[in-house]
Parts: structure tokens; sequence; C-alpha cells
């Protein structure tokens, strides 16, 4: 309502508004105290609110598919982490070679139909092979001889195998319908993100592929919210915070602030850019300074930034730059 009046609108992030209160004396926790502080942050700190722009149809969209896409992500890992814990309760053999292909298709499909030792015993070899041959026709027959492996290697049964057997199909069902669904999005995700304007320019500057690039566009948009490059790596908690204090001198350390989501999709993007001889380079020379992994990548990550600032800017793909001589 007041956007169609045309006043603008900005909002007061949560975490900086209490820090904020804690400048205001008093430790009451009331609508009108809040109320009072966040107009007075508004009219004495402007730079603290976050400006809210009018989204277009697919970004809007984009957002709340790729929302229930982390949701059931997270719900997928937990349902495989149960999977992991219960498979290595009653036979650790047996998880140490189903765990690390536990969302395999034909592993689920295994487990579904056979979700115990016992039960994979007295189907003998031909019928899992079988059973899981059209999901993973190279893989079957190895698979299976690893698990009939694992299996002849315990000969005691642990107390709750039986309660173990009926839960582990359930959560195998649980973890391939949860799967699928996040299949269905991914494609959705990519199809929205090919309609897009902008879709092209994010996409030609190495490591950015469809979940980081949608992740972007989703924060940063086409840019015009940050006034310089350094706002955008500001906002995104790449830029490095200064720590001095007297006599003891810390130097620069890694922000804390910033938007987790867009520095993560930031950090994944320079990660996978690493085969890129640019990107390899500045990487290495980090690593010749000192510089362990990580920050390595935090500083690609916002070098990057500030070449994607310039490209949202301009409008233009991403041009690779020749590596320096020396």
């Amino acid at each position: 309502m007041a956007r169609d009046t045309g006043c603008q609108v900005a909002y007061l992030p949560g975490l900086t508004m209490r820090r904020i209160a804690d400048l205001y004396p008093g430790e009451a926790k009331t609508d009108a105290r809040d109320a009072l502080i966040i107009a007075d942050t508004a009219r004495s700190m402007l730079h603290t609110l976050r400006s809210i722009e009018l989204e277009d149809e697919t970004i809007a969209e984009l957002e709340m598919i790729v929302g229930f896409y982390d949701d059931l992500t997270g719900e997928a890992t937990r349902i495989a982490n149960r999977l992991h814990g219960l498979l290595t309760q009653i036979h650790p053999s047996l998880e140490r070679v189903l765990g690390p292909r536990v969302q395999h298709p034909a592993v689920l499909l295994m487990l579904q139909h056979h979700g115990s030792p016992a039960k994979l015993r007295k189907a003998g070899r031909r019928r899992p092979v079988t059973l899981i041959r059209p999901k993973a026709p190279r893989m079957a027959e190895r698979l299976i001889a690893d698990v009939f492996t694992a299996l002849d290697e315990q000969s005691v049964v642990v107390p709750g195998t039986d309660a173990a057997a009926l839960i582990v199909p359930s959560l195998a069902g649980s973890l391939k319908a949860v799967l699928d669904q996040r299949k269905l999005l991914a494609t959705r995700i990519e199809e929205l993100l090919e309609a897009h304007p902008l879709s092209k320019v994010l996409t030609s500057m190495p490591g950015i592929g469809v979940r980081t690039g949608a992740r972007i566009l989703i924060e940063v948009g086409d840019g015009s919210t940050f006034p310089t490059a350094a706002h955008l790596a500001a906002y995104a908690g790449l830029a490095p915070a200064t720590r001095n204090s007297g006599s003891s001198i810390r130097g620069e350390q890694p922000s804390r602030r910033g938007n987790k989501q867009l520095k993560r999709a930031f950090f994944l993007s320079a990660f996978a850019s690493l085969g890129d001889p640019t990107s390899r380079t500045y990487y290495d020379k980090k690593i010749a300074q000192g510089k362990h992994h990580t920050q390595a990548l935090l500083c690609l990550a916002r070098r990057r930034a500030d070449v994607l600032f310039a490209m949202l800017r301009d409008g233009t793909f991403y041009e690779p730059q020749p590596a320096p001589t020396t």
C-alpha cells in the first residue's frame, strides 16, 4: 500500500535492529519501543536500511521455489543421516558399502524391498541384482557382490535389528520421494533462470551454474540497488573486517555479517571456477602469500563479486583476462 502511494519502502534487518536497541535506555521489548527505535534509526542511520524494490514475477517465483528446494535438501540430509545411523547400529560393514551411495536410486530401491541383513540374505544374489539393474545397469552386480561380502563380515545379530527392518524401508521410501520432488523443482528452477534476461550474463562467468545463478539473481537482481561493487561485497559478507585496537594489531578478518546465502553462492561458485585459468592463477597467488584454502577462496569470491557487479551494471558477458606473466 505504501509503495502504491509512491512512498519509498525499506526494512531494517532484525539482527541490526536488536544491536541498535542496546543503545537505547531500558530493557523492555514492546511494540511501541521497537517502533520508536526503527523510526529513529531510519531518521539518523539511513545506511542500515535495506531497500525493497518491486520484483518481477520470475524472480518472485524463483525465490519461492529455491527456498522450497533448500528445505527439501535439508530434509533429504536428515533422512539420509537417519539411514546412516540405523545401518551403522545394526550392521557397520553394510553401512560402509551402502553409506556413500545411500541417495542412489538403486540403493534406495533395494532398501525398500530388502531393508535388513536377514532379508538380503534370504533374497540371495540374483533377485536384488534383477531388482536394481534398471536403476544401475553397470553397477548392479558389483554392488550386490560388495553387499554380500559385507554381510559375511558380521555373524552377530545386534538387538534392535528386527525393529530397524521395519524403519529402513520407510526411510528409504521417504528419501526417494524427497529426492524425486527436488529433481522436479531443479528442472523448474533451470527453466525460470533460462527465461530471465540476465541468465546468460550470470552463467557466462565460470563457476556459476543453475543453483548459484538462481541464488545470485534472487539476492542481487540487476545490481542496481548497490551503488558500487564494494557495497555488493559488504552485503554478501565478502569484505574483510579490520580488527585493530591500540597496540594490539590483529589485521583483517573475514566478516561475520552479510547475507549468508549470497556469501555461500559466491563461495561455491569460486570453488567451481578453479578450473578456469584466470581464477586458478589468482587462487594460487593467494596460496603463495600464505593464505589457506578457505581464505584464498574468499579472496577469489571477493574479486569475482567485483567482476559480476560490472557485468550486471553494463549488461555484458564475462570476458576472460589473460593470466599475468609475473
